[in-house]
């Protein structure tokens, strides 16, 4: 699949592959990336100044301090509901969901815009911006006296705090798709080391965002607890600030990616150009297929050629030359015909989408937080007899696992799992995947045995000591580290260049739903549950309620769709057999990675190189 490219454990004895295909590799090959990407002058991207490790760094500030101020914000924001604007529990555990739920919704009008018009640079810079403005309408909501606030809002809510938690959701549509693709843009896959440290990026990335939460469910959770909302809000403002000035300050180290236009017009063109040709045969021979000459760029701006793969052929109908359509001018009617690339496009992301579908449930697992902390307030916060930690503290447990295993995945687990696997990455970016939804699993099972537990000896009037509720938030930790970054590096490299943004928000859409999915299914269980002398499963005295019983439920939900997923996996895995056409480094990855798994002696690599080179002659492929 593309991006499982294998390095060969000495790259000198690589080398010498690539004469054989486009000969020695010039200087521009050396000096410059060959992915498209530029610099800020719009010039081709030099390798030496521009990019790598050292463009990394500020993007992964960055990222902290807005993951620290989101975090600073949603972790503790049940709390600040329910004693500040005294909502019951079920209603701010909905509301909660339904604004996390937004916040993973508006990445869709992010990625559209950088994919299609802005670049991921400046709608990173804009959404900054938006989601620094919503901070600062927090902190000021919380500052202002209660009796200004009622005058202010005729429906018993705060006004500037709802629009402050409106701005900032629609500014983390910006970050939250822009940033890691963006982070990635700065290592050249078609260079074999930048690849290999572009696959590090992802786990420090990740790392990164959990810094930020880490911070924010410690010390802004009991700065929030002890001096107050005013202070609690104000710190991660100032520290979003400092954020976009140390993005911005490093804008000549970046490379950028051109936009290529908007991805959904393309897909609907392909839909509309097929069903105009419904009853087009469409050709066997897949050359004969609409596709630029070899020689020229792709017609999508800042995306490589794509190769036609068999599947969903209703679709090659997109392509296919009839006899009233003249190619011969270079100019087409993309309403009426599409290029092979455009059309693979289409597939390749109906390819991803039940995989991205199977996120839905898994990202459940984060969104019961509110209701781990409502759970956990009525347990014994006392860690000692006079210490006590407030119970969004216990997030911190899910962020420590994150903190620890996001760093030593690569160091530690990777290559223990590799002598398991027989593969030098371990896991695949599925397989991946799949361990971390096995954990949320553990989590929503872990929950429901404590609160078991806990019922039973709160009967006897005797408080359950809330630590036992780390292990539910450190599997939810666990399963992150796993599948999050599963998801991430699963939208990153089965993407088409011109739509990576795009599948990003599709990721980020899955825990939206997941997000809904809680807030719709706490309503329903209230009011199934709730009513003829019944207190419901979710009462206001969790006491005298089933919290159990809906965690059970969740377990059950989870390991179906573990089952789902497996499935899905599989077939994602035999059709998407072919995505890029590959260039000369590609090409070497892929003997390489043919004479690693077959034991072939090093000579038969110039058979091999050989057989593929008149392979892709013959298809057109080499341009």
């Amino acid at each position: 699949m593309k991006g499982d490219s294998i390095m060969s454990e000495a790259e000198e004895s690589s080398l010498p592959l690539l004469p054989l295909l486009h000969g020695m590799p010039s200087q521009d090959y050396e000096q410059y990336t060959c992915n498209g990407s530029v610099d800020i002058r719009g010039n081709r991207a030099s390798k030496r100044h521009t990019g790598n490790w050292r463009a990394c760094y500020s993007i992964l500030g960055g990222e902290f301090c807005g993951a620290m101020a989101y975090y600073g914000v949603g972790t503790n924001l049940v709390s600040f509901l329910t004693k500040v604007q005294k909502q019951s529990n079920v209603a701010a555990a909905s509301n909660i969901a339904f604004w996390q739920g937004t916040c993973y919704l508006t990445p869709l009008l992010g990625a559209f815009l950088a994919d299609s018009y802005l670049g991921r640079h400046r709608t990173i810079v804009v959404s900054l911006m938006i989601f620094t403005m919503g901070m600062l309408l927090l902190t000021v909501s919380a500052i202002v006296p209660g009796s200004i606030r009622v005058v202010a809002n005729s429906h018993s809510q705060d006004a500037l705090s709802s629009l402050g938690l409106f701005l900032t959701a629609l500014g983390l549509g910006g970050i939250w798709p822009c940033v890691p693709t963006f982070g990635a843009d700065q290592f050249d896959d078609t260079d074999a080391l930048e690849k290999e440290q572009k696959k590090l990026y992802y786990n420090w990335y990740y790392f990164a965002v959990n810094g930020g939460f880490f911070f924010a469910s410690t010390v802004l959770v009991w700065v929030q607890d002890n001096h107050g909302w005013g202070l609690g809000f104000g710190i991660p403002t100032v520290v979003s600030a400092v954020g976009i000035t140390g993005f911005l300050a490093c804008m000549k180290l970046y490379r950028y990616q051109k936009p290529g236009g908007s991805a959904l017009t393309r897909i609907c063109q392909v839909v509309v150009a097929a069903t105009r040709k419904v009853n087009v045969n469409v050709p066997t021979d897949s050359s004969l297929l609409y596709e630029m000459p070899p020689g020229k760029e792709s017609a999508i701006v800042g995306s490589r050629k794509l190769m036609h793969t068999d599947g969903l052929k209703f679709f090659d109908r997109a392509a296919t030359i009839t006899t009233s359509e003249d190619v011969s001018t270079g100019t087409t009617n993309p309403w009426k015909l599409c290029t092979v690339t455009q059309v693979e496009e289409l597939k390749i992301l109906a390819r991803m989408l039940p995989v991205f579908l199977t996120g839905i449930v898994f990202n459940t697992a984060e969104a019961f937080f509110p209701l781990f902390i409502e759970q956990g307030q009525v347990m014994d916060s006392h860690i000692i007899e006079q210490f006590w930690i407030p119970p969004a503290t216990l997030t911190t447990f899910n962020c420590l696992c994150v903190i620890i295993l996001a760093p030593a995945y690569n160091r530690v687990v990777m290559p223990m799992v590799s002598r398991i696997t027989g593969k030098k990455r371990g896991l695949s970016e599925l397989q991946r995947i799949g361990v971390g939804m096995v954990f949320a699993m553990f989590s929503m099972a872990s929950a429901a045995l404590v609160e078991m537990v806990r019922l039973n000896i709160a009967k006897n009037r005797v408080l359950m000591n809330i630590l036992w509720q780390a292990p539910q938030y450190m599997f939810v930790g666990i399963a992150k580290v796993f599948s999050v970054v599963g998801f991430i590096e699963f939208a990153y490299e089965q993407s088409p260049d011109a739509m990576r943004s795009l599948c990003q928000a599709c990721s980020l859409l899955m825990v939206t739903l997941g997000s809904y999915l809680v807030s719709i299914m706490l309503k329903m269980i209230d009011s199934v549950t709730a009513g003829r002398g019944s207190h419901g499963w979710i009462p206001e005295n969790l006491n005298e309620g089933r919290l159990d019983q809906f965690f059970w439920l969740m377990a059950g939900l989870h390991l179906l769709n573990l089952l789902a997923f497996a499935y899905c996996a599989t077939s994602t895995c035999r059709s998407s057999l072919q995505h890029q056409v590959p260039n000369a480094v590609e090409v070497e990855a892929i003997i390489e990675a043919f004479r690693v798994q077959l034991q072939l002696p090093f000579y038969m690599e110039i058979v091999a190189t050989m057989c593929w080179a008149i392979l892709m002659v013959r298809n057109n492929a080499i341009f």
